[in-house]
This record gives C-alpha cells, structure tokens and sequence, in this order.
C-alpha cells in the first residue's frame, strides 16, 4: 500500500512538473514572440525614419542649389537686358529688352494673337502685296477639341517634333521685289518661324506665293513647392 502511495505521489509530482514546465514554455514562447513584434515594428520604423530624412535631404539639396543659381540668373537677366539687338528690337520703348525673348517665344498656344501679327505686321504694309489667303491652325487639345484633318496633321507634326507649335498658311501674290520683302520680313521676325514648304507661281502679270509654316511657343513653367507622401 505505502509503494502505491508512492507511485502516485510521484505521478503527481511529475505532472505538477510538466504543467509548470509548459507555462513557463508558454510564457517565454510570448515574451519572445513580443520582442520579435517589437523588433520588426521598430526596424521598420527605423527604416521609414531614414526615408522621410532623405526626401528631406533632397529638398533642402535642391532649395540650396536654386537659392545658389538666383543671384546668376540675375546677372545674366541685367546682361540681357543691356544687349543692343534685344534693344533695336522691342515692340515698345518702354518694354524692357528681355520682353523680346518673351515675345519670340510666347508662353501660351494663342493662334489668333499669331494670325494677327501676321496680318498686320509681317503682310502689313507692303506695296503691291495683295493677301489672297490666310489660315492659322488652332493647337489641337489645348484650343481646340476638332476633328478636322488639318487640325489633326498639325497636332501630329507638334508631337513628333516634340515642340509645341502653331502651323499656318498663307498665300499672297505681287510682283518679284514684293514676294522678296515678305520672305525677308519672314527670316527678320522676332517670332520663331520655320517654313515647311514654299512654292511661287506665275500667274499671269503676277507672281503667287504660298507658304506653309509653324511657329513655335513655350509653355510657361510654374515654380511650387509640394508635399510629397512618403509610404512606410
């Protein structure tokens, strides 16, 4: 009877151990499985940290270079504005002479402000000009939506080239001196030109000159600073 009391005693004792053992497995099991947590939360906090440092970096990188680069602009715009052709050819007196450069290359795709200045200005005013046709394409998709097929060769010619553009056309007729003055008021414009395409016939006691080109313009550049989200 004593050695079955014994046995059990011990049974007891040995499951009394297995099920202490088991708790303190269980309890460092979660201690290390919260340090592993903790571990990994703050490596990639650390990580995100050392991003968010970096596009700071950069910021302050490029804010330092362009407060650098001001004070040379500067002096190249006051250089500018002492040129004497810049000068020779300002639309108005009171027109500082960078506003030429402007002028040559507007910021905006305005084909009417360009039919105009072609109209009044480049065809204007020549003696025994006679203008017989005069057509400014309007920039597809940033003046107009058309689906005419003009407009749209003209907006194809624009991507390949990678340069926004206006095309145009004309056709004049005159004597030889006169179609001579419109080609050289044509090569002295301010305006950017380029000529596609020229051809000059007889017709009679005159001469007819029909012209296609593109003049060109710059989108303006908007200068800002913006918030950039940066992802864990």
């Amino acid at each position: 009877m004593q050695v079955q009391d014994a046995a059990i005693r011990k049974r007891t004792q040995i499951a009394k151990a297995n099920r202490t053992m088991f708790l303190w497995v269980a309890v460092i099991s979660a201690l290390v499985g919260f340090a592993l947590v903790g571990s990994l939360f703050l490596i990639q906090k650390a990580v995100f940290n050392e991003k968010v440092l970096t596009e700071k970096n950069k910021t302050v990188s490029i804010l330092k270079s362009n407060n650098a680069n001001v004070s040379e602009l500067e002096s190249q715009v006051r250089i500018l504005d002492n040129n004497q052709a810049l000068i020779d050819s300002k639309a108005k007196s009171s027109d500082q002479a960078i506003q030429v450069i402007l002028d040559a290359l507007p910021s905006d795709a305005n084909s009417l402000a360009l039919g105009a200045s072609l109209q009044n200005k480049l065809l204007a005013n020549i003696t025994g000009l006679s203008i017989d046709s005069l057509q400014v394409d309007p920039v597809v998709g940033v003046e107009s939506l058309s689906t005419d097929p003009t407009a749209q060769n003209a907006s194809t010619t624009a991507s390949v080239s990678g340069q926004p553009e206006i095309t145009f056309r004309f056709s004049v007729s005159g004597s030889e001196d006169t179609l001579k003055e419109v080609l050289g008021r044509l090569e002295r414009s301010i305006r950017a030109i380029d000529i596609l395409s020229l051809r000059i016939e007889n017709q009679g006691s005159k001469r007819v000159l029909s012209v296609q080109a593109r003049a060109f313009y710059e989108p303006a550049r908007i200068v800002e600073l913006k918030d950039k989200t940066v992802k864990p």
